[in-house]
């Protein structure tokens, strides 16, 4: 006798082995019967053509007839005993309406994405679930909510191609026993709340100032230290603070042409500065 495990699995696949039995055989061969006798009637009622794209599972007195479904090309379906249903084969695409989700560090934010998945297995999509594509739409909704509410704020913003990652191992995991396979997983947009938005781009900004003082700060040292490397140079050549005079004067020669600057050493300025004062203590001695 067969383990409950193995019934199991084998119920969820949906494949009734068992022959039809005898009046199973019986009701076949009247059906092949009826269609000799209205042959070539029957002939176009009997053939039906499955697209590149598609699958056909055929019910047998409602006992799926093989492992595999039929397709593509021309399918003989029995009239009276046999009911196929068509299956899509192409990707399907889901889009996830915005979730109200509560973040690990109590923020509240709207998450919405988009799930790409195909049918593998036509056979297990028909018999296992009632409705395959509604069954993964609700199951990506849950699954979407589940993960992001164990994610904090930063790491879902920061961190949607590992989130989606896992998102897509989840339900391909669970819809596997309905022949799914997930193709990828996109979260297309997280939406935060108003008051929120203008703290996080308020602490940007701070961020910012503070890092453009901190980058003027270390711009000032080094220009300082420059400075003392160029005065230490020209200390001990004066020749080359005259060169450097007259490089000045040609820069400002090109920019205005009307501007002349002649710079006076500072010695010259005290020199005259004691004339002056010699001059006026004499006359007020004469006085």
């Amino acid at each position: 006798m067969d383990s409950p495990e193995k019934l199991d699995k084998n119920s969820l696949v949906g494949i009734n082995k068992n022959r039809l039995g005898v009046c199973g055989w019986v009701l076949f061969f009247l059906s092949l019967l009826l269609m000799l006798i209205t042959f070539p009637i029957s002939i176009w009622m009997c053939l039906k053509i499955i697209k590149e794209y598609e699958r056909a599972v055929v019910f047998r007195l409602g006992r799926i007839q093989a492992d595999k479904a039929k397709g593509p090309g021309l399918i003989l379906v029995l009239p009276c005993i046999d009911v196929f249903v068509k299956v899509d084969l192409r990707t399907v695409t889901c889009n996830i309406p915005p979730q109200e989700i509560l973040t690990r560090d109590s923020v509240t934010t709207q998450v919405d994405g988009v799930v790409y998945y195909r049918i593998y297995s036509a056979v297990s999509a028909v018999a296992n679930v009632n409705d395959v594509h509604q069954a993964t739409f609700l199951l990506a909704q849950t699954t979407l909510r589940n993960v992001l509410g164990t994610q904090t704020l930063s790491q879902i913003l920061s961190g949607r191609e590992e989130i989606a990652h896992s998102i897509q191992t989840l339900l391909d995991d669970a819809t596997e026993l309905w022949g799914i396979r997930v193709a990828r997983v996109e979260i297309k947009d997280v939406r935060i709340p108003v008051q929120l938005q203008r703290s996080m781009a308020a602490e940007a900004e701070a961020t910012r100032e503070a890092r453009a003082k901190v980058l003027a700060a270390e711009g000032e040292m080094n220009a300082s230290k420059s400075l003392k490397s160029a005065s230490m140079v020209l200390a001990e050549s004066p020749i080359a603070l005259q060169l450097r005079y007259l490089q000045t004067l040609t820069t400002v020669a090109t920019e205005k042409n009307s501007t002349i600057v002649f710079p006076l050493p500072m010695n010259m300025l005290e020199g005259i500065g004691g004339i002056s004062n010699g001059n006026k203590k004499v006359d007020n001695k004469k006085a």
